[in-house]
């Protein structure tokens, strides 16, 4: 049996499922399987022989612990320092070559905010129910301040989608109120929002830029699309400008943007999505899986990006994710949604070490560590 990332995309503990199911199957049947995976921690835990390659070409190959507490091949030790785990930070995951490539902006101490200052967001009461009447979100409340990073994590089907389209008034409520910057905008239709002076200041990053880009637009038309509809420009010598600007800072190469999304990496088309979406310098950043496609080296550039995009630009961050490493490292506050209802919130870190519901207790001990897959396998007299 080939598994070819079989588990991308799905949450934790539909990811463990999937795993032992697969797992049983192929025991029961005497299959041989080959797991293909980004996932270390996936590898660790469930693989008695890893084969790293690069380039087409076979660099390392090893049982788990051997390999991965003592990688011989410089591929694959960028491969397992990239790999979040639970003390990661993100400073942590890109080798020193690669953060010299991109000269940052210095960053401004954040500004205070004057007493009395309405958030940035703020959510009360959401709900969304869909045509069969069942509530995709129900009684949903948050606030998200100027600068700040807010993570939504649950199972696949708990409303995190949901949750960040209304945000994104790109689907209408069925209830609740939203406000940004002490402004109504939950009553607005959806399908009116891009008339909104607001429309600029929500941006969204999808979580498959296959589907987000056009692929009849190259990666310049990608990032002054929304600087044609809702920036005022107009095609020129400053659209162009700002185009190369965005580009820049994402780390995407000047000479890409004539190519189109079928001629790009998937971490040069991420960046292309980034791009486009910070083209109109908008104030919250919703992200849905940014980097759920992605190997965990380019996975680890890209987050470093956007947390240097957010610290530059005072960017706040609604960040959706499957990845409860990637949230802990990258989000001040963490969101738990089962069942579209709010179970669990707090401070990110002190969360995840002592969770207080049994849902996201389930969630926690779900997730693969190298570390500990690691650890476990000591005792396993087969590994």
């Amino acid at each position: 049996m080939i598994a070819d990332e079989p588990t991308t995309g799905l949450d934790v503990t539909t990811q463990k499922v999937v795993m032992d199911l697969l797992t049983g199957i192929a025991a029961e049947r005497g299959m041989a399987t080959i797991l293909i995976t980004h996932d270390l921690g996936l590898a660790a835990r469930y693989c008695r022989r890893v084969v790293v390659m690069e380039q087409g070409r076979l660099v390392e190959e090893a049982k788990p612990k051997t390999l991965f507490r003592a990688p011989q091949h410089p591929y694959t030790r960028r491969l397992v320092a990239a790999s979040p785990t639970a003390s990661s930070r993100i400073a942590d995951l890109v080798p020193e070559e690669e953060r010299r490539r991109h000269v940052a902006m210095p960053v401004a101490p954040r500004p205070q905010r004057a007493p009395g200052t309405p958030p940035l967001l703020e959510v009360q009461k959401l709900a969304k129910r869909f045509d069969q009447g069942a509530a995709a979100v129900a009684d949903f409340s948050m606030m998200i301040s100027a600068g700040e990073s807010v993570g939504l994590v649950g199972e696949s089907g708990s409303g995190k989608s949901t949750t960040s389209r209304i945000i994104c008034r790109l689907i209408d409520p069925s209830e609740g109120e939203i406000a940004f910057e002490g402004q109504s905008i939950g009553h607005i239709p959806a399908r009116d929002f891009h008339r909104s002076p607001f429309r600029k200041d929500i941006q969204i990053v999808f979580q498959d830029p296959n589907d987000s880009l056009n692929p009849r637009f190259t990666a310049f038309d990608c990032i002054a699309h929304p600087l044609l509809r809702l920036g005022g420009m107009r095609p020129g010598d400053a659209l162009r400008q700002r185009v190369e600007e965005c580009a820049q800072r994402v780390g995407l190469g000047i000479e890409l943007l004539t190519r189109f999304p079928h001629q790009l990496s998937g971490g040069q088309k991420a960046r292309v999505g980034i791009a486009r979406a910070i083209a109109c310098r908008p104030r919250l950043l919703v992200l849905d899986e940014p980097t759920a496609a992605l190997d965990v080296s380019v996975q680890a550039v890209v987050l470093q990006l956007l947390d240097r995009l957010r610290r530059e630009d005072d960017l706040a961050f609604l960040f959706v994710s499957h990845d409860l490493n990637v949230v802990r490292m990258m989000c001040d506050r963490t969101i738990v949604l089962q069942n579209g209802r709010i179970v669990e919130q707090g401070e990110s870190r002190a969360m995840f070490d002592n969770p207080k519901t049994a849902y996201t207790r389930e969630l926690v001990e779900a997730v693969p560590h190298i570390e500990l897959e690691l650890a476990a396998s000591a005792a396993d007299p087969l590994s």
